[in-house]
């Protein structure tokens, strides 16, 4: 029996993870659920699946569930000391980190720190603090396995494979609702037409990104951090069908790559049960019924966004943490009609001009230049 933590229950990769969890009753078990604010759907899940700890991060809502479910077992909590206290448990054999925004890096970090191995779909957690994670993870002898998909087919091509005979990671991407517009087609989308993503069923925030390919750009620095790799190495291609869903190019000139229909709980359940493989029943890759699989590289001169990932990237340090949050807010700013589709790029790139880069940043230098970038919306 695996226990499991499981930050970010309420979310899309943390219902799909308990989806596996039924599936595995005899094999995986929740002793900790964590999410923002939701008491009534952590309510649910708590009733269900009996955890030891409930948290919610919002002190309000935890006082709600905690009335909720005062005729239960569970110990509820609330703020970053309850999502730490929820990540660190003693019984605790894996930590999935899926948990939106920044306030998910610490609760990653103390995991890794008790020596808990991690199951990581929290971005920010290796985009804004990559060395500091690394690091800890080399420290403490853990495992820190990727959830995205991309990032798991990556994962997944590697075993069996050395390191150093890695020549180029190929990260794909679908390309999002607007591949193939150009800048003059753009100057008028609204955000319901950037919301229809042709492939994968993702929240308002990440689709929006991986129509500007913002969300690509912030996966080439997850893959830095997660496959030791450095950026020239990494190429990115746009793939609309989303079968393959990523794959690695070594130095004898073979690809290898994962493919399957597009669904998130193959990844979490091969980082569940890794290194072993497990029975899924969902739907199979058919081969016969794909017309053609294709294979462009990406409009950068339209799609900024991936230009100045990379950029921020290269420059390392808080640039980084900087580009994320210049991004989310200015989202916010286009799902709510404020600004335009193309000003996305723009505003980021007016935010990383203005950021006094701190090379090599701590924790606590990474939440201020994530706080001043903010400030700079306001």
């Amino acid at each position: 029996m695996k226990n499991i933590v499981l930050l970010g229950s309420t979310g899309s990769i943390g219902t799909q993870t308990l989806d596996i969890v039924d599936a595995y009753t005899d094999s995986l078990n929740i002793i900790a659920l964590a999410a923002g604010r939701n008491a009534e759907m952590m309510e649910a899940q708590v009733r269900k699946y009996k955890p030891d700890v409930a948290v919610l991060y919002d002190e309000k809502a935890a006082a709600d569930l905690k009335e909720r479910v005062k005729d239960t077992d569970t110990r509820v909590l609330s703020g970053m000391d309850g999502l730490l206290e929820a990540a660190t448990l003693a019984e605790a054999d894996i930590v999935v980190g899926a948990i939106v925004g920044m306030i998910g890096i610490r609760p990653t970090l103390a995991a890794i720190e008790a020596g808990k191995d991690v199951a990581l779909a929290n971005k920010e957690t290796l985009v804004t603090a990559g060395h500091i994670i690394t690091a800890a993870v080399k420290k403490h002898g853990v495992k820190l396995l990727p959830v995205d998909s991309e990032h798991s087919a990556i994962f997944q091509s590697l075993q069996g494979e050395e390191h150093e005979k890695i020549e180029k990671i190929l990260l794909t991407a679908s390309g999002g609702p607007f591949r193939g517009r150009k800048r003059s087609d753009l100057e008028n989308m609204t955000a319901a037409e950037a919301l229809k993503h042709p492939n994968w069923d993702m929240g308002p925030k990440v689709t929006i990104d991986s129509s500007t390919l913002v969300n690509k750009g912030l996966e080439v620095m997850e893959a830095r951090w997660l496959f030791d790799v450095p950026y020239d190495n990494i190429e990115v291609m746009v793939h609309p069908q989303s079968i393959l869903h990523s794959a690695v190019q070594f130095t004898d000139g073979a690809v290898i790559g994962q493919m399957g229909v597009p669904d998130m709980h193959l990844p979490i359940q091969y980082a569940l049960f890794y290194p072993h493989r497990m029975p899924l029943d969902r739907e199979r890759l058919d081969l016969f019924k794909m017309k053609d699989l294709t294979f462009e590289k990406p409009d950068t001169d339209t799609f900024r966004g991936l230009s100045l990932a990379f950029k921020a990237a290269r420059t390392g340090g808080t640039m980084p943490t900087v580009f994320n949050a210049a991004n989310e807010e200015v989202v916010k700013m286009f799902l709510k009609g404020d600004i335009r589709y193309l000003e996305i790029p723009d505003r980021i790139e007016e935010t990383m001009q203005k950021h006094h880069l701190i090379e090599n940043p701590t924790l606590d230098q990474i939440f201020e230049a994530e706080k001043e970038a903010r400030e700079s919306f306001r």
